[in-house]
């Protein structure tokens, strides 16, 4: 027996609405989980040329994942450009040779600040404040000590001279201790960055860091609505 005209239709608005709940649902946990395991291969994986390209993939996907939570239906353009960084990656993890090394680190970078502005875009296009609110805004702030991880790999890989002061320009797990250290202005002291542009960099992470806790982070936390059933504001 076939189905109808309308039951087709139905049956369309049906699969579209569970696509729309799906897209919807649990929001940016999913991205804030890839951000956790790119940090863990970082602070765990040798330090070889290999290890940028599935670094690059990670964040490939975190990134198309972050579009697909934050309901941007301009998906084309940046699918493509996805695309072709993945293909990249594979080609340095084929490879092996550093002669990819510097262009996955660059495309590694632009892909997380890509990513904070499609987490930041579709927290603002929600129109309320909420705990997935919240969630997307830990991802961004994870998300800035990474973006700055791979610009000091850039800066490390492009300078005339060691990145650090300590003589050398580290490995992808120190630039990464070095990174969160500066963002969270713990500054340990046992890591410095050397040089102008390295100062530069380490001091802006900081201000960023600071800034983006005691600005946005704590405002969206104080305008979280109660669950319903909760006990009403006097």
């Amino acid at each position: 027996m076939t189905a109808t005209g309308g039951q087709r239709r139905r049956l369309a608005a049906t699969v579209d609405a569970r696509r729309r709940a799906l897209r919807a649902s649990r929001a940016y946990r999913g991205v804030l989980g890839l951000i956790v395991v790119s940090f863990l291969f970082m602070a765990s994986a040798p330090d070889e040329p290999w290890t940028r390209g599935v670094l690059l993939l990670l964040q490939c996907a975190t990134l198309t994942t972050a579009l697909w939570r934050s309901r941007d239906d301009t998906l084309r353009a940046p699918m493509l450009a996805i695309a072709a960084a993945a293909i990249l990656a594979v080609v340095q993890i084929a490879s092996g040779g550093r002669s990819l090394t510097t262009a996955a680190g660059v495309l590694s970078g632009l892909s997380v600040l890509a990513t904070i502005v499609a987490i930041g875009r579709g927290v603002i296009r929600q129109g309320e404040v909420n705990q997935q609110s919240v969630v997307g805004a830990i991802a961004i702030y994870l998300l800035f000590g990474m973006l700055y991880t791979f610009l000091y790999a850039v800066m490390a890989a492009e300078g005339a001279g060691p990145f650090f002061a300590q003589g050398s320009d580290g490995t992808n797990a120190i630039r990464l201790y070095f990174s969160f250290t500066t963002l969270c202005t713990i500054g340990y002291g046992d890591y410095t960055a050397a040089g102008d542009l390295g100062h530069a960099a380490a001091i802006s992470e900081a201000l960023l860091g600071q800034l983006y806790l005691v600005t946005v982070v704590a405002l969206l936390v104080g305008r979280m609505r109660p669950r319903a059933g909760g006990a009403a504001a006097p």
